[in-house]
């Protein structure tokens, strides 16, 4: 037996539950570079990490800068209620979207992470602001 069927695979129901719930979680990288391109930005694409000279510096295009710890009520009620927010951060060694996205949670707006941030983007080969 390999390290790979060491434990089994999961059952096709849950397997597909699983999946479902990641996909309702996150976004990558390319599907935000699609929307983009296509005019279908149905979404907030917020940077929620770092200081204002350092997005004025490198982010992606679209998005703005507020960050994770000045997200409040008050804050987030320029948007309607129903608005989906997606947060990036630096990349996987930066936990900030991950603080954005429980603090708008807790809020009681919808959220998801775009996987990767701003090293993901990059790996793509998208552009900059």
């Amino acid at each position: 037996m390999s390290y790979v069927t060491d434990y089994p695979a999961a059952a096709p129901e849950i397997a597909a539950a699983h999946f479902l719930q990641r996909l309702c979680l996150e976004t990558d990288c390319d599907d935000v570079h699609s929307a983009m391109k296509d005019e279908d930005m149905d979404f907030v694409l917020l940077h929620v990490v770092g200081s204002p000279e350092a997005f004025a510096r490198r982010h992606i295009p679209g998005a703005l800068h507020l960050r994770h710890r000045d997200m409040s009520a008050e804050r987030m009620a320029e948007w309607p209620a129903d608005t989906l927010f997606v947060v990036y951060c630096a990349g996987p060694h930066c936990n900030g979207a991950d603080r954005a996205a429980l603090k708008l949670a807790r809020l009681g707006r919808p959220v998801k992470i775009m996987i990767g941030g701003i090293t993901g983007w990059a790996d793509e080969g998208f552009s900059f602001a």
